[in-house]
């Protein structure tokens, strides 16, 4: 069976998402194409794991005037823009994602990602959309949480949990760029 992984770029405070919505604190991020670091090719190997991206209505709505056109992000980029796409919305009737197909629109996110994790395939990642993170973490649908925590702290915005959840360390592997990578299973 697939998994669901969700992927949050976090502060060493647990911070997902500034007061603002912002991810000014996001650090060494591996897009150009002459990076040969450790860390590049770790989330090279990540996006290559997977064949879905799981997208809620809000990060969907900052997310599109930007990386369908993002040339400079290069091999990462194009890899992003071609993974199949579903957004969970109640309001979207259409997402499409610039000159690359559109992404589906659902407003039964857990319907749609246990039907997802039913069929054979790569695993699924959810991009950051921390509500709908949430909702499908209730669902008992997260199979795995990745953070990567970034060299720096805000003190206050939206964290990734804010409430209990039992985890399983995966793995822990610091990059030179600052970044360090937890991997955690979820327990159901």
């Amino acid at each position: 069976m697939r998994k669901l992984i969700v992927q949050q770029w976090v502060t060493v405070d647990n911070i997902a998402a500034e007061e603002d919505g912002g991810l000014s604190f996001v650090a060494g991020e591996p897009f150009s194409d002459t990076d040969t670091s450790a860390f590049k090719a770790n989330l090279m190997g990540f996006i290559d794991s997977v064949d879905t991206m799981i997208l809620g209505a809000n990060t969907y709505a900052q997310s599109v005037g930007y990386w369908p056109h993002a040339a400079e992000q290069g091999e990462y980029g194009e890899k992003l823009n071609a993974l199949a796409k579903v957004v969970a919305s109640s309001r979207l009737s259409e997402a499409p994602w610039g000159a690359f197909p559109a992404a589906t629109v659902t407003p039964d996110a857990a319907g749609t990602v246990r039907g997802l994790k039913a069929q054979p395939g790569r695993d699924l990642w959810l991009w950051g959309s921390l509500t709908l993170m949430r909702s499908l973490m209730d669902a008992g649908l997260v199979d795995e949480v990745r953070m990567l925590v970034c060299p720096t702290s805000r003190g206050a915005g939206r964290r990734v949990f804010d409430d209990r959840h039992d985890l399983t360390l995966l793995e822990a592997t610091p990059f030179e760029n600052g970044v360090v990578l937890l991997r955690y299973g979820i327990a159901h």
